[in-house]
């Protein structure tokens, strides 16, 4: 009997929680579970709220893809082409910017809002945002106020370029232009300024984080992160195309093919005073409508010129832009 005592274990009593704590934990567990269920209430929501965003070209409707009536009672002029006239030059009205990032696009779209006010011209803007609900591809049900069959002058916002959604928006005589850079420049200037939103990025700790992302690219970067097309090829991807495509790819001629046709001028960054002569001859403007003020203009950094150390002399950064 002695033994079986001594052999026991004595049993520890926890002391019982006092009914004012017991009530405060019993609550904070009712919180976090109604928090919870509201929580996964409002991402069912959300899911059903808003499109998901695809990688494909945007489908429509064939009633979505009704071409573009001008209405007869806007002057004839208004319609003709650049030079399309016996009676000599007629300033062009139609016309389709199509703004891509980090390349001057800002001033360009400031003079186009110009001249559209100037004339009364129609705009085909966003509907809510600043943007055609970029990176997703440019459909016509993203236009505010589009109805099938609705025509506009202008169109200039960003968007992730569809041709055949954005050729119906327009008559068929209007004017594609669009603005592009020397790669390396843009993408230091595309790298400093979209940093914040890729995640990609955000593990660089060195101070210089550019020369540490080019000394091991592949490190950092994910062709399926989030925002991961500010890193690679960011102006093929704007223009519609696939930023991954390898270089070697017979497609990458095609493509540059296509942009020549469709396009009746592209402008370069940095010759941005000179492709705008070009374009007030296009566009048979008169000189002050193409007078402007830099617009998100910065200086050149230091990782610029590291990193275009090689580069041409001739491109120089003469307009760049933050936005």
């Amino acid at each position: 009997m002695q033994g079986e005592k001594r052999g026991s274990q004595p049993q520890l009593e926890l002391p019982e929680m006092p009914p004012s704590q017991k009530k405060r934990w019993e609550s904070m567990a009712k919180g976090l579970v109604l928090g919870a269920l509201f929580t996964s209430f409002l991402l069912l929501l959300y899911s059903y709220a808003v499109p998901p965003l695809h990688a494909g070209l945007a489908s429509t409707t064939p009633e979505a893809t009704a071409p573009c009536s001008p209405a007869p009672t806007e002057p004839e002029a208004a319609t003709l082409l650049a030079n399309g006239s016996a009676g000599g030059c007629h300033p062009q009205r139609d016309i389709v910017f199509m703004k891509t990032h980090k390349t001057a696009s800002s001033t360009l779209l400031n003079i186009l809002f110009r001249f559209g006010q100037k004339h009364r011209l129609k705009f085909a803007f966003p509907n809510g945002r600043n943007d055609f609900d970029y990176p997703a591809f440019f459909a016509r049900s993203l236009v505010q106020d589009y109805r099938p069959g609705a025509c506009f002058n202008i169109i200039c916002n960003h968007m992730r370029f569809h041709y055949d959604e954005v050729r119906g928006l327009v008559p068929p005589n209007a004017t594609f232009i669009t603005v592009l850079r020397d790669p390396a420049r843009l993408f230091e200037s595309s790298f400093h300024y979209f940093g914040s939103v890729v995640p990609l990025t955000w593990k660089l700790s060195g101070r210089d984080k550019l020369a540490e992302f080019l000394q091991d690219p592949g490190r950092y970067y994910d062709p399926h992160g989030y925002n991961a097309h500010y890193l690679r090829n960011l102006l093929w991807f704007d223009l519609g195309y696939d930023s991954g495509l390898d270089p070697g790819s017979p497609q990458v001629q095609e493509h540059i093919l296509e942009v020549e046709r469709r396009f009746h001028l592209v402008l370069l960054q940095e010759y941005f005073d000179e492709s705008l002569v070009l374009l007030k001859e296009l566009l048979c403007w008169e000189l002050e409508d193409v007078l402007y003020f830099k617009l998100n203009a910065r200086r050149d950094s230091p990782g610029e010129a590291g990193l275009l150390r090689d580069r041409q002399p001739g491109l120089g950064p003469r307009h760049t832009e933050r936005a």
